[in-house]
């Protein structure tokens, strides 16, 4: 137990600490997750529980990170919600049961690394800023929503004004919270905003959140479909949301890897083991994917985390929510908005990463986040991907004066650790 992963007596108060702070910061954004997915904010609460108990367990065997803390992913986010829209909800379990066999598959091969090479860094940076894109502006109608007894004819009344001015000045509240603390205690801007918001609720009618409490039960996650072609194109989609979830959670456990304060090395296969027990176990009470979020996991470092211990304590406190869903009903909806706005908004900077790649990996990926941002995520990304490939081909055959079939020959060297071309 002295180097373990999952628990060390000295850092008992450490761990502790972080994963109150963390855990309360989750709250919210796991709202709003579950907001922008059409899930129930209940179920994406329900889905944190599940894989932060499924993540510590995994910390004693097969520890993959030591820091991350894991939820419902952002970047998901809408994925999920054309799923919801596509198949219905009664067909979301299998949907993610299917994501999960896929990503059991991944693991069990370390297919991990060929999905990297095939879909370039900087396309996946353009892919989840093309996602903020979409949650800051869904979430940006929450900044000056009021009361339906407050709406008049007039769209821009007196009420709908004072509602932006104190949008306004939550989200200029916050970004000051959070220049000034984001090296030290990041949670502040989180804890200010909720608690601010909810005094303000005391004081004057605002549209608050409104959490419905639905039955969280155990059953079989079974499909409901009809005709073949469905058939296919879930299986398409669910190859889609395991590819993007194993993705996201390289590029983490690479990010986690650098906070961590012993710098210790992380695992992403066996992260991907935690993410693909958790996703399966979730289908089985209609949960969401979840991988180690790169915002949570930064706060539980940032707040004092140094074992997976902290992870199990995030889970006892959103835990506590989901039996006692009615204290979140005292968070405003602007508060929401805000922080979802934020989120976002750090997506997009994550183009800033790609900068330094030149500009050609710059324009690709910005084209890459408009793509996502108009089609959706699964077109985006492939037409991003068809575009980069015909860049090379003709910059290979015209420059290089190479022949097509020497071209795919030399790409396909990449996968066997021959070089090749990119």
């Amino acid at each position: 137990m002295h180097n373990s992963a999952a628990f060390q007596a000295k850092y008992l108060t450490r761990d502790l600490q972080a994963g109150i702070i963390t855990g309360a910061m989750a709250i919210p954004l796991s709202a709003g997750i579950a907001l922008m997915s059409d899930y129930p904010i209940k179920v994406a609460l329900a889905t944190v529980v599940c894989a932060c108990f499924i993540g510590w367990i995994n910390a004693w065997i097969r520890p993959g990170n030591y820091i991350g803390a894991p939820g419902v992913a952002a970047g998901l986010a809408p994925v999920l919600a054309l799923g919801v829209a596509s198949f219905g909800m009664e067909n979301m379990a299998f949907v993610i049961f299917l994501t999960a066999f896929m990503q059991a598959i991944i693991w069990k091969f370390n297919l991990q690394k060929y999905i990297l090479l095939a879909v370039p860094e900087y396309l996946v940076e353009g892919l989840l800023a093309g996602v903020g894109l979409k949650i800051a502006l869904n979430f940006l109608t929450m900044t000056y929503e009021i009361p339906e007894s407050m709406i008049t004819e007039v769209f821009w009344n007196g009420t709908r004004i004072q509602m932006v001015l104190i949008s306004s000045a939550g989200f200029a509240a916050f970004l000051y919270l959070f220049a000034k603390f984001q090296a030290t205690q990041p949670a502040i801007p989180y804890f200010f905003l909720m608690i601010t918001g909810a005094l303000l609720a005391q004081l004057m009618a605002m549209p608050m959140l409104h959490v419905e409490d639905v039955p969280i039960a155990l059953s079989l996650p079974l499909p409901h479909f009809d005709s073949p072609l469905t058939w296919l194109y879930v299986i398409g989609f669910a190859a889609m949301l395991a590819t993007i979830d194993v993705i996201e959670q390289v590029m983490s456990n690479a990010a986690i890897q650098k906070i961590d304060p012993s710098q210790r090395k992380c695992n992403t296969n066996n992260s991907l083991l935690a993410i693909w027990i958790a996703n399966m176990s979730a289908s089985f009470f209609g949960g969401m994917t979840n991988l180690d979020g790169l915002a949570k996991s930064t706060t539980n470092k940032l707040a004092g985390a140094y074992t997976k211990f902290s992870v199990l304590v995030i889970g006892l406190v959103v835990l506590f929510f989901v039996l006692n869903t009615q204290y979140l009903e005292y968070m405003p909806k602007f508060s929401l908005a805000v922080i979802m706005i934020f989120t976002g908004w750090k997506m997009i900077l994550g183009l800033w990463h790609v900068a330094h790649q030149g500009q050609y990996a710059l324009l690709l990926a910005i084209m890459c986040a408009l793509l996502v941002y108009r089609l959706g995520i699964f077109e985006g990304l492939l037409l991003a991907l068809a575009m980069h490939g015909i860049v090379n081909l003709i910059v290979l055959r015209h420059i290089d004066d190479l022949k097509t079939r020497t071209i795919i020959k030399k790409y396909l060297e990449r996968f066997a650790d021959k070089g090749g071309a990119n």
